[in-house]
């Protein structure tokens, strides 16, 4: 076997690395047939913050909780900015919601009628207004926009005025924040999606200027999709500013991410760092997008920031001097050996010593199911209603 540099060389380069959790994966969720409710779900935003925090006590690797407007909305953002940084954590990108009212039945920013577009407008001004007020830096748009039949709808005009209204939108966001624009080749709309893929997505935010950017979501893909390969396009032409990490093996599952296809998340995971988009000097941010549908949603987020920070390790492992030598030569088998080497590398024993060098446990799930979190929680959430994607 190609012996590789070894896991000291790279421990210093883990850690930076941060993964943003969902709000709303703290919340019941579960399938166009069912939601379904568990003990312990968090009936205020504050409750969810609270579980997020628990995820990065343990792991140490979660130290921002992303938002959802209106479902995370609250008359005092300061006081929950507060709140959060006495967790231990803050408050990170605000996800806007253009797809629940009555109003977006046949879409919001790309909608023929404008009162519905400047609803949809005026609602994403709003996040901003909520992005000054936490401190937060991104503004993530996805939209359900599009339509199920053919003739239904002007595909382009929808497409010009997709392009007015994020320009509208563009031109409230500040010096130091981003709009990111997320895409989705299919559902809720079937024959054609507004944002369905990273070319539409980049050239939208292209026509914006350097603050707006693509978000990738590993699970909007159609079956098949070389996912690293966009990876890898997008941060050659510094458009890739945020990860939706989760798994599937169909569509949109938002399984935890890493459980479906491991060495689809190394080869992205490879990607991203040989592209520049990991370190102290990125500007990619990462962040799961998962739901939790009949395991514990704690023990869910914990399992997913490690397969990340697990996957990262692989992929800082790859010895990428004798990779460029072996791609330079024509050697196929050589260089494939070289990946595969690196992805087969276990690491977790590693990663157990370098969290209990900075005072993590050494097995974060072991730990956190030994521990009364969970316990105190379902005794102390009784009554109330508790939080979901409504």
């Amino acid at each position: 076997m190609t012996s590789h540099t070894g896991f000291a060389a790279i421990a210093a380069q883990l850690d930076g690395q941060a993964i943003e959790l969902p709000s709303w994966a703290f919340g019941n969720s579960g399938t166009r047939f069912k939601v379904f409710g568990s003990a312990g779900t968090p009936r205020s935003v504050e409750e969810k913050i609270a579980d997020a925090a628990t995820v990065h006590r343990f792991t140490g690797l979660a130290p921002t909780v992303a938002l959802h407007i209106p479902w995370d909305k609250v008359d005092d953002y300061a006081a929950l900015r507060s709140y959060a940084a006495e967790q231990g954590v803050a408050l990170g990108t605000i996800n806007s919601n253009t797809f629940q009212d009555d109003d977006y039945k046949f879409g919001s920013l790309a909608h023929v009628d404008p009162k519905v577009r400047r609803k949809a407008i005026d609602h994403h001004l709003e996040c901003i207004d909520i992005m000054d007020a936490t401190g937060s830096r991104d503004l993530k748009s996805w939209l359900a926009d599009g339509s199920n039949y053919p003739g239904q709808a002007d595909l382009r005009g929808r497409q010009d005025r997709l392009a007015e209204s994020l320009s509208t939108i563009y031109d409230r966001i500040g010096e130091e924040q981003r709009l990111v624009l997320e895409y989705k080749f299919f559902e809720p709309a079937f024959y054609h999606t507004d944002v369905p893929d990273w070319g539409t997505s980049y050239a939208q935010v292209t026509a914006l200027g350097e603050r707006a950017t693509v978000c990738l979501d590993t699970g909007h893909h159609a079956p098949g999709t070389n996912i690293e390969f966009i990876v890898m396009q997008l941060l050659r032409l510094g458009k890739l500013g945020s990860f939706d990490f989760n798994s599937r093996f169909y569509a949109d599952d938002d399984l935890i991410v890493g459980s479906a296809d491991p060495f689809q998340l190394f080869r992205i995971l490879f990607e991203v760092i040989r592209g520049g988009g990991f370190g102290p000097d990125s500007d990619v941010a990462f962040m799961l997008d998962q739901c939790h549908n009949v395991e514990n949603k704690i023990p869910g987020q914990i399992r997913s920031v490690l397969n990340v920070q697990e996957m990262t390790a692989r992929a800082l492992l790859v010895d990428r001097v004798a990779l460029d030598a072996a791609q330079t030569d024509g050697d196929v088998l050589g260089a494939h050996g070289i990946l595969m080497d690196a992805f087969y590398t276990d690491v977790r024993g590693d990663l157990a010593a370098w969290r209990e060098e900075r005072g993590l446990p050494a097995d974060p799930m072991r730990a956190y199911a030994e521990s009364d979190y969970q316990s105190q929680i379902e005794a102390a959430r009784v009554g109330g209603t508790q939080l979901s994607w409504n």
